[in-house]
């Protein structure tokens, strides 16, 4: 045995496993929707083994990208696991994504299978195979498809194949300013070494039960919630879509709930959120965008509970927190930076910025990512020459080292917890009829944080008609990127160097949706 064969096995899989309670009857999983499904410990090993059997058969080459589409399930999840423990690499799509998108993710990743909902595979298979994938398999929400179709044949025996903390185990697409999407690669030690700090700082102990509602295809739902509820054995209630209602009927049997900012503002607008309905709530975490201080200071008045709030990226999972105890939580901050994690802000030059000095955000840590895939001249960009990653955030950071995100020098717009970059949007709005150009900014709102608009140039000749725009753009792209709403102009205004001024945009729309 060769010494790189007698390292430990640092499989992310591996490390959720050996966290299992000793009772592995007990349940791990209680759907709150739909059908009144519990999941064991028991189950979860047996599901994601027979899963991890199935791919094992398929014969793929080591560590194969699976890409995977499909509506939020236990049996989704399951599948994630089975990929990390067959030693593969899971790759989550948005189910917003339509076909020019998907489009692109599977041509670059060239994923070895893909699973999608049934009702999708017509043209989910088509482009798949086109693009030289061998295995396209469907999953529905029932719990059919033929993914568990062919995996109900397998062994529910596996062992895991190990993996070093470098090899990687997930690709998250993120957009980029240029309308083509980034695939961040996140390997098992980014996602481990995270989870385990997240565990740490905020607080989880025995006996904790994490009611999660979230998405399970990106950074929050996916690593965030799920993983740290499976580190420490904790028991999930599993919502498929978030019902506001349903949601606070189950408070009372939870401790810990994560959401987006979002969905703050639409349990406030319960009657039924009540102090004594949060009373055995330990921990509120928000996250994925900027949490409005109206809705922070209202939840504090309301439950009782102060909401704690964090910052992370796709490429860097979660860098910093508000303290779970020992320190306070401060509104429109995001905390200082989380244990092992090293975060500066510098000014243009890259000099180091005083307090309270606004700057661009940089980071390192094991929780950092190794780079873009098949993008190598966009991650040296992206890194510095010691080493620091550009988060392209700005921000400042007071004597406590709290910080404060300010604004994003890449025009990001984060909208109900999604990334929408305005670049991307711009491109298939100007290829739309009558479109000579467009700019898409993001203005306050007081539900999803920000709402995408945008503004349209025409081309000579009758104008286009805003809402033939937006019917055209949703048949085109996630309906999260299509703008709520559309303005016709002459021009837009630029400055001497003929950049468009697009704070001019967002400060002449900034009350469209009403008082931030």
């Amino acid at each position: 045995m060769n010494a790189a064969a007698r390292l430990p096995d640092a499989n992310l899989f591996t490390a959720l496993r050996a966290a299992f309670p000793a009772d592995l009857d007990a349940c791990a999983i209680e759907c709150a929707d739909g059908e009144a499904l519990r999941y064991s410990w028991r189950d979860l090993e047996r599901g994601t083994a027979m899963l991890a059997n199935l791919l094992d058969t398929l014969d793929l080459p080591p560590a194969s990208r699976i890409a995977v589409q499909t509506e939020k399930s236990v049996e989704a999840l399951m599948l994630y696991l089975a990929v990390l423990r067959a030693g593969h690499v899971y790759l989550p799509l948005n189910t917003a994504y339509q076909a020019a998108e998907l489009e692109y993710f599977v041509g670059n990743a060239e994923p070895a299978v893909v699973v999608c909902a049934g009702r999708h595979f017509g043209w989910v298979s088509k482009l798949a195979f086109l693009a030289g994938t061998r295995w396209v398999f469907t999953l529905n929400e029932d719990r059919s498809g033929t993914l568990l179709d062919r995996a109900s044949q397998m062994s529910d025996v596996h062992t895991p194949v190990p993996r070093q903390p470098g090899d990687l185990a997930a690709i998250l697409y993120t957009s980029g300013t240029t309308g083509r999407s980034k695939g961040a690669m996140l390997s098992h030690g980014n996602l481990l070494s995270n989870a385990r700090v997240l565990q740490a700082a905020w607080g989880w102990r025995p006996g904790d039960v994490l009611i999660h509602a979230l998405p399970i295809f990106h950074v929050h739902g996916l690593f965030v919630a799920s993983h740290a509820a499976l580190l420490n054995g904790s028991r999930m209630i599993w919502f498929s879509r978030f019902e506001p209602r349903a949601v606070v009927a189950r408070l009372p049997e939870a401790t810990v709930f994560m959401g987006v900012p979002t969905l703050y503002v639409r349990l406030l607008a319960e009657a039924s959120l009540t102090r004594s309905a949060c009373a055995g709530m330990r921990l509120f975490i928000s996250g994925s965008a900027p949490l409005l201080i109206e809705t922070f200071r209202d939840w504090q008045t309301r439950t009782g509970h102060t909401i704690l709030e964090r910052y992370g990226m796709s490429e860097t999972l979660m860098l910093t927190s508000n303290p779970y105890e020992g320190g306070e939580r401060v509104g429109g901050t995001v905390g200082p930076a989380l244990p092992g994690v090293d975060l500066r802000i510098v000014d243009d030059a890259g000099r180091p910025c005083g307090v309270e000095e606004i700057g661009h955000i940089q980071v390192r840590g094991p929780n950092v990512f190794a780079g873009y895939w098949r993008m190598p001249e966009k991650t040296a960009e992206e890194f510095t020459a010691d080493g620091w990653f550009r988060t392209g955030d700005v921000g400042q950071q007071d004597a406590a080292g709290y910080v404060r995100i300010v604004g994003r020098s890449k025009d990001l717009i984060i909208t109900g917890g999604y990334n929408v970059y305005p670049a991307e949007v711009e491109g298939f709005l100007n290829e739309l009829p009558g479109v000579l150009e467009s700019a898409v900014v993001g203005v306050p709102h007081p539900d999803f944080g920000e709402g995408v608009i945008a503004v349209v140039v025409p081309r000579p000749g009758p104008a286009p008609d805003p809402q033939a725009l937006v019917a055209a753009l949703k048949a085109r792209i996630a309906n999260f990127k299509v703008p709520k709403a559309v303005f016709v102009q002459p021009e837009l205004p630029r400055n001497a160097m003929g950049k468009v001024q697009k704070n001019l945009l967002r400060a002449q729309h900034q009350a469209l949706f009403g008082k931030t």
